[in-house]
């Protein structure tokens, strides 16, 4: 297999508490079952619920890959939390970079105790759009919903954009492998969920009129 850039670095960005890690497990085994050499590189020392949580995933068809990917040389970013991909994209993105994002906050403590406001996430999302070569918004959890896993949701969200060169069959075969028994059902409906959203009226693309380019 050939990639249209080798390696291929993907970032999941979020905070503690909405599954970063299980998410980028799911990724890097299905590019495995994909046969590409895979690398993850995870950010557990801020993994507490809140806090900023990363997630490297390196893929290659040539050799492994060392586990962070060079600030500037993030290809794909999935934004759990619309703050979070900006902080990322700051650091890691370039003008090429495609940007999957959920445009729900999660709003940090020094927000919740009034020592700080959150802008709105409309003028985050243009932001990301003026950074970046394609942003899409998907709303992986509605207002009022609950019960699916918003992280699974964005991994379906990312296999159906096309993004990435793995199968849905091997994505899902990575979800049965992974997820314990009793959360399997949950978890594949999120996935297809994704998928869904990825090509339906969801997955919003954001208007980049003002994107600069170096």
């Amino acid at each position: 297999m050939t990639l249209e850039k080798d390696p291929l670095n993907l970032i999941i960005a979020g905070v503690g508490g909405q599954g970063n890690i299980l998410a980028s497990q799911i990724v890097a085994t299905a590019g495995i079952k994909e046969g590409l050499y895979v690398t993850v590189g995870e950010t557990y020392g801020a993994s507490q619920r809140g806090g900023p949580v990363m997630s490297h995933v390196r893929f290659s068809a040539k050799a492994q890959c060392g586990p962070l990917i060079p600030e500037g040389e993030a290809d794909i970013i999935v934004g759990l939390e619309p703050i979070e991909a900006l902080r990322i994209i700051a650091d890691y993105g370039s003008p090429a970079t495609r940007v999957i994002v959920s445009p729900r906050p999660i709003y940090p403590i020094w927000v919740l105790s009034g020592q700080a406001k959150y802008p709105p996430v409309e003028e985050v999302v243009q932001k990301l759009g003026e950074l970046v070569a394609e942003v899409r918004v998907v709303k992986a959890i509605e207002e009022g919903e609950t019960g699916l896993a918003a992280n699974v949701v964005m991994v379906g969200a990312l296999a159906g954009s096309g993004m990435l060169p793995i199968t849905m069959k091997n994505f899902e075969g990575s979800i049965k492998e992974i997820v314990s028994p009793k959360d399997l059902d949950l978890n594949l409906r999120a996935f297809k969920k994704g998928v869904e959203l990825a090509g339906g009226k969801a997955a919003v693309p954001v208007p980049v009129k003002t994107r600069k380019r170096k």
